[in-house]
């Protein structure tokens, strides 16, 4: 299906259980519905914060999926579509995101590696699955930006994706939204403040499979490199009136205090 020019919206592919991406979820300070798909998690956004504002969908897209996957030991891929152009950001902790987009007519406009590392921090067959995906960069006067989309979405099914139904890229966002809404074992996810969040964040850290990352000297190396990360990003965020990258920002200075906290709190006097 073509995607409209007027067409705008996107998701949030995490790839872990929804109980494990709730507690970050709710750190976006945003209302989202969360939705297992498979091996993942699908975020939805219940509104358009990128309407009115002064970054792209692909900009707020990739600002939140860098917010998630900050801390975490599982991946996030972010998907967009504006304007007839398609695209999708992969974070990983701390690592550069993998980023990759096609114009309206499906032309590839991305980095050479991006399905190499996609297919790394993915762990799909280095062999057949990289060679389709790279596919998707090669010119196809048959492949629109929709088209390339559906397709990495199909290829990601090797990897345990299985969108809902009505879960489709290209799909304009209150269509999207009203998928997500009818899928089964759907939540809506919001901001309740801090002191939930925080208590939500903890529940996942005491029962969590997060082990030596939880206390110790890598906890709190983590947690101090989150904090000299975050407040940087933080300020520069603020003076850019970014509110995905304020969002990433406020995570990782979150994050990093918490985990400091919860080693102190549980380490043996």
């Amino acid at each position: 299906m073509p995607i409209s020019q007027t067409t705008a919206g996107g998701l949030l592919l995490c790839r872990t259980e929804p109980l494990v991406a709730r507690p970050a979820a709710h750190l976006l300070r945003e209302r989202l519905l969360l939705a297992p798909a498979g091996e993942w998690s699908a975020l939805v956004p219940e509104g358009k914060p990128w309407i009115g504002g002064e970054e792209s969908v692909a900009e707020v897209l990739s600002g939140w999926g860098s917010a998630l996957a900050t801390g975490a030991n599982w991946p996030v891929l972010s998907l967009w579509w504006e304007g007839g152009h398609t695209g999708f950001a992969l974070a990983s902790g701390f690592r550069r995101p993998a980023v990759y987009e096609w114009d309206a007519a499906g032309r590839p406009v991305g980095e050479a590696d991006a399905m190499r590392v996609l297919a790394v921090r993915l762990g799909l067959d280095p062999v057949l699955d990289l060679e389709d995906l790279e596919r998707l960069t090669r010119p196809d006067d048959a492949a629109d930006g929709a088209a390339r989309l559906l397709g990495l979405i199909a290829l990601l099914a090797r990897a345990g994706l299985a969108l809902p139904a009505g879960l489709a890229p290209g799909e304009p966002a209150d269509r999207l939204r009203e998928a997500a809404r009818v899928a089964p074992g759907t939540e809506t996810v919001e901001w309740s403040g801090w002191r939930d969040a925080v208590r939500a964040e903890l529940d996942v850290l005491e029962g969590g499979p997060l082990g030596p990352w939880v206390r110790g000297p890598k906890a709190r190396r983590l947690g101090a490199a989150q904090l000299a990360a975050g407040a940087p990003l933080l300020l520069w965020a603020a003076h850019r009136r970014s509110p995905g990258w304020l969002t990433a920002g406020a995570l990782l200075v979150t994050h990093g205090a918490l985990s400091l906290a919860y080693d102190r709190a549980r380490t043996p006097r």
